[in-house]
């Protein structure tokens, strides 16, 4: 069985797996960002300075070539003007183009070996072209744009331009043209062209281009480099104090940074070191006392079990005769039950979370279905909601809600929901709902009473803490039920949520793995913040029983 040719990847998508890459290591390091800023600076910076000097050294050589260039053709102009002046008046009987040659022939000499310059001699456009034309060097007369001819003839004025010099061969170089008008009686009227390249300067220019473009490039390595070093210098403390930092987060308090020197960054590593020794003593101390603390909770909590045992024992014996006393005794025997039933609740939940604080806490897993434990989570608290005429319902929308949990504490966890929604609800219905998917299970318990606020939902499970202070309890809570479930579902690896609205009720998510080796990163469940209020649930998908 042979394989199929495969498309090579695709460029844009490698492109888009890379650039997400690159940012993570922009935005991560520090000495990156410094170099290749610096770089870029340095290349901004050098990049002006050599087109600044490259600017004034094109403009100096241009003007000095501009000069000389004007200053030898007036030189030209003049003694082209004797010659013909000579041809004149020495009643010659030479031809036009003897005449025309001796001048041009004259100028040539004047421009050395080799030639600096090149000369044309134009005869004016009106006189025809009967009058001879002249140039040196193969020199063509294209060299000499129109716009300056015009310009010449227009004025009678010397006048100059920059333009390509042309020559009959092919060539063709940079150069500047200066013109003006010759009058030679004998023949006519003609313009007179100095044609001087800029060979050499061009030359030079590039020259300065490369030397400036090569320093340019060196510099700016240069200073990348040493853009690195300083930075390598100032982050290795930066980092060695981030390494320090992560290390102590880990609990290896007596991590400290390496003091070199005694500039900033070592008084900056002092400063580090003894702020953790610091912490250290900090955490030691309230290590301690949070030891201490837990001791006693534990140490009172066991002490308190036998005498309450022995009043346990008595108030019963009054409790069952109560009918045999007067009617304030019997009263008084009733209080006294109540009152050592809501003792023993406490006990026993400081004796829980004793053994959470100690880590003491071992699940004892059994694989169930969740529906069961909802079940016998809502008998239990049956009678406690028909005295509050409080109805709950329980939608299932998927089943089997099968999961790997301790069942005792699972249902302890559903009780206290239960029993803070019935105390919490003012008699409106209760809504339970359940659902599941692959890898998790999770339950809402939902109230439609007086509801939580934002900052109450921060503390909804903190230990002893209640919405209102001066709200009497009639449930007899311990206030420790919501933090005893919140260690519950924490010790299967599972998430407890809260959600509520002043006048709108409170809800709250227990959501659990299904396996005790799933990582839990949703829930099968929205809290009612998270949905869209025009959506609902299909019928169909919802199967609803009265609990009641």
């Amino acid at each position: 069985m042979t394989a199929g040719p495969t498309s090579p990847p695709d460029p844009r998508t490698r492109t888009a797996r890379t650039r997400p890459r690159l940012t993570r290591v922009w935005r991560q390091s520090l000495l990156l960002r410094v170099t290749v800023t610096t770089l870029v600076l340095s290349l901004i910076v050098v990049g002006l300075l050599g087109l600044l000097l490259l600017s004034r050294i094109t403009t100096g050589l241009l003007e000095s070539a501009e000069r000389t260039a004007i200053t030898e053709a007036s030189a030209g102009l003049s003694d082209a003007q004797r010659l013909s002046s000579a041809a004149d008046t020495g009643g010659s009987t030479a031809s036009p183009s003897s005449i025309v040659d001796t001048i041009v022939a004259s100028l040539a000499t004047r421009a050395g070996s080799p030639p600096q310059y090149d000369v044309l001699l134009l005869a004016d456009d009106v006189e025809g072209p009967a009058a001879p034309e002249r140039g040196t060097n193969l020199v063509s007369d294209e060299s000499v744009p129109p716009a300056l001819r015009e310009a010449v003839t227009a004025s009678g004025r010397q006048s100059w331009t920059y333009t390509e010099i042309r020559y009959l061969d092919g060539r063709a170089v940079p150069g500047i043209v200066v013109g003006a008008p010759l009058s030679i009686s004998s023949i006519g009227a003609y313009e007179l062209y100095y044609l001087f390249p800029l060979t050499e300067q061009s030359s030079t220019l590039d020259l300065v281009r490369s030397a400036v473009v090569g320093t340019g490039i060196l510099l700016v390595l240069l200073l990348g480099a040493v853009a690195l070093i300083v930075t390598r210098q100032v982050v290795a403390p930066v980092r060695s104090a981030a390494r320090t930092a992560e290390q102590f987060s880990e609990g290896h308090l007596s991590e400290r940074m390496r003091v070199r020197g005694e500039d900033d960054l070592a008084r900056l590593a002092t400063s580090f070191n003894e702020m953790a020794a610091s912490l250290e003593d900090q955490i030691h101390r309230l290590e301690n006392l949070s030891a201490v603390q837990q001791r006693f909770v534990s140490d009172v909590s066991h002490e308190l079990r036998t005498p309450l045992t022995t009043i346990r024992m008595a108030a019963d014996v009054l409790f069952e005769s109560r009918d045999r006393f007067d009617q304030p005794t019997a009263r008084a025997a009733e209080l006294l039950q109540t009152q050592l039933d809501r003792f023993e609740n406490l006990l026993t939940d400081l004796l829980e979370i004793s053994r959470y604080d100690a880590g003491a806490a071992v699940l004892d897993l059994e694989v169930v279905d969740l529906e069961v434990l909802v079940a016998r989570a809502v008998e239990g608290v049956r009678p406690l909601a028909d005295r509050r005429a409080t109805e709950i319902s329980v939608a299932t929308r998927t089943s089997p809600l099968t999961v790997e949990c301790d069942p005792r504490r699972i249902e302890r966890v559903l009780r206290n929901l239960l029993d803070n929604a019935v105390e919490h609800g003012e008699g409106a219905p209760i809504d339970i709902t359940l659902a599941g998917d692959d890898d998790a299970v999770a339950v809402t318990v939902r109230d439609h009473g007086v509801g939580l606020q934002g900052d109450q939902i921060e503390h909804v499970f903190d230990r002893f803490w209640r919405a209102d202070p001066a709200r009497a309890r009639q449930t007899g809570g311990t206030g420790l039920g919501l933090a005893i479930a919140l260690e519950d579902a924490r010790l299967h690896a599972g998430v407890l949520d809260a959600w509520g609205e002043p006048g709108a009720g409170a809800c709250f998510r227990l959501t659990l793995p299904r396996r005790a080796d799933v990582i839990l990163d949703t829930s099968p469940l929205p809290l009612p913040g998270d949905l869209d209020t025009d959506a609902e649930t299909p019928a169909d998908e919802v199967v609803l029983e009265d609990a009641r």
